[in-house]
Formats: C-alpha cells, sequence, structure tokens
C-alpha cells in the first residue's frame, strides 16, 4: 500500500508554532517514527504552504497513491480549490487536523475538504495521522 502524507501551510513550522496547541516534536521527526510504526506501508511526505501547489500534489496522486492523507491547514476553511481537487479524483483522501477544529475559532468549524473526504480525524495531536493511516489498512 502506497500513502502520501500531506501537510499544508504553517505545518513545516511544527515543533516551534504555538507548541501548546500543536506540540514541541517536528513533523519530519514524527512522519520518521511514522515510517517505522507502518513499515509495511510505503509512506510519501509532502508539505507546501502554497494552494495551487497543493492542489496539483492531489491531482498527481491519483492513480499513484491507494490514499492521501491531508492536513490542509488553514486552506480547509478557505479553499473551494482543494476541496474540489480531491472531488475530482479517484484516489481517497482523509481529511486530518492535529488540534480540535471545533474548540476554536468559528471560523474554523467549516471545512471545503470534508464533504468530499473519505473521513474526518482531528484534535488527538499528532496521532491523528496515526489513525487516518490506521483506517486505510
Amino acid at each position: 500500500m502506497k500513502l502520501l502524507v500531506l501537510n499544508g501551510p504553517n505545518l513545516n513550522l511544527l515543533g516551534t508554532r504555538e507548541p501548546g496547541i500543536y506540540g514541541s516534536q517536528t513533523f519530519e521527526d514524527y512522519f520518521n517514527n511514522l515510517t517505522q510504526k507502518f513499515s509495511e506501508v510505503a509512506l510519501s511526505y509532502k508539505q507546501s504552504n502554497h494552494e495551487g501547489e497543493l492542489v496539483t500534489i492531489i491531482q498527481q496522486a491519483d492513480g499513484v497513491y491507494d490514499g492521501v492523507v491531508l492536513n490542509a491547514a488553514a486552506y480547509t476553511h478557505t479553499s473551494v480549490a482543494i476541496g474540489d481537487a480531491i472531488k475530482a479524483v479517484g484516489v481517497p483522501v482523509v481529511e486530518v487536523h492535529i488540534s480540535n477544529t471545533f474548540a476554536r475559532e468559528a471560523f474554523r468549524h467549516n471545512s471545503f475538504i470534508s464533504p468530499n473526504a473519505k473521513g474526518v480525524i482531528l484534535g488527538f495531536g499528532l496521532q491523528s495521522y496515526d489513525l487516518a493511516i490506521q483506517s486505510f489498512l
């Protein structure tokens, strides 16, 4: 099984960005742990701060990966384009969030990803990614 873990804007700052919400571990360190934990899965990781690049990566994942674990970050709440890209491709996408977005600002309660996703996992810290990967197994 081949899965792509795709992170959106500012998630490259994990480890230093608002550690009270996002923790103190970098995503690269966490991803190394994921690859060891799920050694039977071919995991790839990409991150972009650019909406159009995320759309392109989702489009290119179709037919290459068995699934995408997507944390679109702030674009979750604003990007019709990312939602449309997920709807347009055949690769299943699980939406993840580190924090419980429903316990935060009201604008974070809306997702353009969720209606087109296989499922949504949020609020379990970085373990949200573990749960998303498990959902594909």
